[in-house]
């Protein structure tokens, strides 16, 4: 039998051991597209942070009500509730944000790191739990994509936190707009590739390596890729489809 963890455990457990980006390897997508700005980055950190953790709230509280046969649909349904509301806000208080992130704001809906949460977690679990959870995934997201955002940025743009005005105006402060970092330095030009996808890939894959080697050090197994493996819905769609998964046997064993 499985120990049991403690709240303080099951919110450090996304920072990095089982980061969702870099451990797991959910929400790829996503933390490409919105990696270009450190601010975009922490806009969509945020967002996912706060969809996390209401739905895993609002799943674990519902968990002994909802039917087995249906609560894929309605984790769907209840995941893309605090969406919409997070989507409504972010065009409300923070437009230029929302602009920014495009497609990918509402995009929260099929990000993998939510519904595989719900099914694994917060289905499960009682609410406090669930919500250190879902707290410690977001600011794992969060952290991951920011850290890919700078390395970015930096090397791509030559910038530090542009257009924070966008973020910082909701406290009334409209003056910093960012740092012009390679202004200040003859000479040298932007990596333009950075804040292109292959250099996106290429951040990526260096940021895995280190979280790999620092969770090595720490006993734990290295994230690969492994075709179905990573996805938390594997043993549910060989199962329901009768066909055999890659994924099938890891999550039995």
């Amino acid at each position: 039998m499985a120990e049991k963890k403690t709240l303080g455990q099951e919110f450090r457990k996304g920072l990095l051991t089982e980061n969702p980006v870099l451990r797991l390897v959910l929400g790829t997508c996503p933390t490409l597209a919105t990696s270009t700005s450190m601010v975009n980055a922490i806009g969509m950190g945020i967002s996912v942070t706060l969809v996390l953790l209401c739905s895993n709230i609002a799943i674990s509280l519902l968990r002994k009500v909802i039917p087995s046969k249906v609560r894929i649909p309605a984790y769907i349904v209840i995941i893309a509730s605090f969406v919409t509301i997070v989507q409504l806000l972010v065009k409300a208080f923070v437009p230029a944000l929302d602009e920014a992130l495009g497609v990918f704001l509402p995009l929260i809906v099929v990000n993998c790191i939510l519904l595989g949460r719900a099914e694994a977690f917060a289905g499960k679990h009682k609410v406090l739990a669930s919500a250190a959870d879902g707290l410690g995934m977001g600011i794992g997201f969060t952290a991951a994509v920011f850290c890919m955002a700078t390395i970015r940025e930096f090397f791509g743009s030559g910038t530090l936190f542009s257009g924070a005005d966008s973020l910082l105006g909701l406290f009334g402060i409209t003056s910093f707009k960012g740092i012009d970092v390679f202004s200040h330095i003859p000479g040298i030009e932007p990596i333009l590739i950075f804040v292109l996808a292959p250099g996106g890939f290429f951040t990526f894959g260096l940021l895995m390596a280190c979280a790999n080697r620092i969770a090595e050090s720490k006993g734990k197994k290295k994230a690969e890729l492994n075709g179905c493996d990573n996805c938390p819905m594997a043993a549910a769609c060989a199962l329901r489809s009768g066909e055999e998964c890659e994924g099938k046997e890891a999550v039995e064993a």
